[in-house]
């Protein structure tokens, strides 16, 4: 059976038990299917435990070790700089966690990392120092947005193109990751999945008694609220929409660092919209039952998990034009598709999506996409071709240099940039 050490710094724990769901859910179903041990890394610095409104600081109390979905998780702490996370953190990322890592020596087939960087970055190290090959999973702003500042930028045009794979999410982001180096035959597309038994056409009605919503047109976001989640759009673009429908009403389902200038946003509009904070993954499927169009106005996306099971619960998606989006929206029945940072127009087809009728189980037909299992299934498939490659001595390679000629030169150090 295929061993797997996954590295990653998104993946739930004790301290937030609701974080990165689909991570924890492909996890489970690749679990089924091989040997799997998770390092869910928590990030530390000297004092953290003083400043509890930091993540660090949230965290500081995370176990060594749980066991999450029968899969085996520990919780190294890998020193991070707040100042200086963006220019350090692979580095001091790839070190914290090198000794954890030399535990699993000749005990693993093939290391994952989850997340560009700092995780894939590490993973890249950490495999080359446990001899097996390495893949590396992308998810969407790792490359869209972190993959663009100067710092990563440096550190993954020398680390990915060293993985034996890379795995996208959407074809948008294959193409992007190729722009850092990474030869195309090395990169595979594996879309993620949809818990069917959690996402489904539920009565809409029904959903609102148990929500205890009235029959108003309503709309849904699900998400993080990040700016860069266009969240502040959408409060700008409801002002038209509550303009054209007075009874209209927004529901906003999470949580992030732009809920205060959120709140302020959308005050003047009163109980009609709903901040909700974040919610339990087993609730969001009654969100989205209840919702006539569910929203997503992001700036950048790899292929997002609540489009997926928005359309499988055959709601209609207005969303933006961006990442693997298109992928998914691929015809007016599903929804439609606004340009990003364009609340004029993201409001325009709100208004059109919650005046205009549709039956929710052709969405659900045409916007059908494979469930977890197959998400694994796939992701399975590319760790198997790394390994059997590596083990068969036709893929995997000394890594090069930073500073080193062309490729296939025998590197003078194996060091990451400085």
């Amino acid at each position: 059976m295929l061993r797997v050490l996954a590295i990653t710094k998104i993946f739930p724990n004790a301290a937030e038990p609701l974080s990165a769901p689909f991570n924890r859910q492909q996890f489970a179903a690749l679990a089924r299917r091989c040997s799997l041990d998770v390092m869910a890394t928590i990030p530390w610095f000297p004092g953290a435990s003083l400043v509890k409104g930091s993540s660090a600081g949230r965290l500081v109390d995370v176990p060594d070790e749980e066991t999450i979905d029968g899969i085996a998780v520990t919780h190294p702490r890998t020193l991070f700089l707040p100042r200086l996370a963006h220019t350090t953190w692979g580095p001091l990322y790839a070190a914290s966690i090198a000794r954890a890592v030399m535990r699993y020596r000749n005990r693993v087939d093939v290391v994952l990392g989850s997340w560009a960087y700092p995780d894939g970055f590490a993973a890249v190290i950490a495999a080359r120092l446990l001899g097996v090959p390495c893949v590396v999973k992308l998810h969407g702003s790792d490359i869209n947005q972190i993959a663009k500042l100067p710092g990563p930028r440096r550190m993954l045009a020398w680390a990915l193109p060293k993985a034996a794979r890379v795995v996208a999410v959407s074809r948008a982001l294959a193409d992007e990751v190729a722009t850092l180096g990474v030869p195309r035959e090395k990169i595979a597309v594996v879309m993620n999945g949809v818990d069917s038994s959690l996402f489904h056409p539920r009565d809409r009605a029904s959903a609102r008694v148990e929500l205890g919503l009235d029959e108003k047109p309503l709309a849904v976001y699900v998400g993080n609220l990040k700016a860069d989640k266009g969240v502040l759009d959408l409060a700008t673009a409801w002002a038209s929409v509550a303009a054209q429908m007075p009874d209209a009403r927004l529901a906003i389902v999470g949580g992030g660092p732009a809920r205060d200038e959120l709140a302020a946003a959308v005050g003047a509009f009163g109980d009609r919209v709903m901040l909700l904070g974040p919610r339990p993954l087993a609730e969001i499927p009654q969100w989205m039952a209840a919702a006539d169009v569910v929203t997503l106005p992001s700036h950048a996306e790899g292929t997002p998990n609540v489009v997926l099971e928005a359309l499988a619960s055959g709601r209609r998606v207005v969303a933006t034009r961006v990442g693997g989006i298109p992928d998914l929206i691929t015809r007016g029945e599903l929804g439609a598709l606004v340009p990003p940072s364009d609340p004029d127009a993201l409001g325009r087809a709100l208004a059109l999506a919650l005046h205009t009728p549709y039956i929710p189980a052709t969405v659900a037909s045409l916007g059908a996409r494979g469930g977890w299992d197959a998400s694994a299934a796939a992701l399975h498939q590319v760790l198997v071709g790394a390994a059997s490659a590596s083990q068969a001595g036709t893929s995997w390679t000394a890594p090069l240099s930073p500073d080193s000629g062309t490729a296939g030169t025998r590197p003078k150090s194996v060091s990451p940039p400085g």
